[in-house]
């Protein structure tokens, strides 16, 4: 049984297929002008709808997908009332239409499901798609701490904390403009930050799982006019993120005792992330699988058949 999965964030177009055990994922990046700190919802989706023939056809090469029996697609950020972005159409709109020349099922989920799926399915732990566990989502929109209790097909979140302003993601491309680095930011300022051994960090306001990081930017923009140095600079912020994010951490399994610790998003990637939380056994997905792709979907619609069927 063959799924496809599309996913069209603000970020990268992408498109994946699944059958059960592996797949594979076609991504891109959205151009955006050096400078910029992303695209308007309009230019994102203009760009999507451009980009998504090239990807399936690409995807074509790799896998036959005459074998195909539905498809998955990400419709929002996050499966909450309310949540809405353009740039998911384009998504939806090849899904949709796919579904009926085929007749096949299409299945809507939300972008941080298929985050979370992604990397359940990457780090070989889908069995915690029948167990409750802790979620953070790190991306360049959302920074959030889920309680997850998963049905086996789909992923059921319950947000217990996270920022209240910034992004962490918004936060390392903030850096990244600040010392000049391309946007996204991530890969540029995790490569940068690996020659300093700079210690220093700010704490941040924390009302108990929530918190602030606005205040780092600001901090950020000192210590760099301080330091003159762009490897420290960047350390400083992502010592920041992870030091606060560990807190966090600590504080929710106080909460919610012997639940498993999931990181999705593009933000956890990241090497220094991934090593202050070595204290907790977490579960992270392959780098790869860390950013935008649309493996997850297709992850969640091969699970939403099997249990169909």
């Amino acid at each position: 049984m063959l799924t496809l999965g599309f996913d069209t964030s603000n970020y990268t177009t992408s498109v994946a297929a699944f059958d059960g055990v592996g797949g594979y994922n076609c991504s891109r990046l959205l151009d955006v002008a050096p400078g910029e700190l992303g695209l308007r919802q309009s230019d994102a989706l203009f760009a999507h709808v451009k980009r998504l023939p090239e990807l399936v056809a690409d995807l074509s090469k790799k896998i036959d997908l005459s074998g195909v029996c539905a498809v998955g697609v990400s419709t929002r950020p996050r499966a909450v009332e309310g949540s809405y972005m353009p740039c998911f159409l384009a998504g939806r709109s090849q899904a949709m239409t796919i579904g009926s020349i085929l007749g096949i099922p299409v299945h809507e989920f939300s972008h941080q499901q298929g985050h979370i799926a992604a990397s359940l399915w990457s780090a070989s732990r889908l069995d915690l798609m029948h167990e409750p566990h802790l979620a953070w989502h790190l991306s360049g929109g959302t920074t959030e701490l889920l309680h997850v209790c998963p049905d086996g097909t789909a992923v059921r979140a319950e947000r217990i904390g996270g920022t209240t302003d910034l992004s962490a993601g918004q936060l390392i491309d903030r850096t990244g403009k600040l010392l000049g680095l391309p946007f996204p930011s991530g890969k540029a300022l995790d490569a940068l930050s690996a020659s300093s051994s700079c210690r220093d960090r700010f704490r941040v306001k924390r009302n108990g799982l929530d918190f602030s990081f606005s205040g780092i930017q600001n901090k950020a923009a000192d210590f760099f006019a301080s330091s003159g140095s762009p490897e420290d600079t960047a350390r400083y912020t992502l010592n920041c993120i992870a030091g606060c994010i560990a807190d966090v951490t600590r504080e929710a399994l106080h909460l919610y005792p012997g639940l498993s610790v999931v990181f999705s998003g593009g933000v956890a990637s990241n090497t220094l992330l991934r090593s202050r939380m070595e204290e907790f056994s977490p579960v992270f997905a392959q780098p790869q699988y860390s950013t935008d792709n649309a493996m997850g979907i297709a992850v969640l619609a091969h699970l939403r058949e099997a249990n169909d069927g």
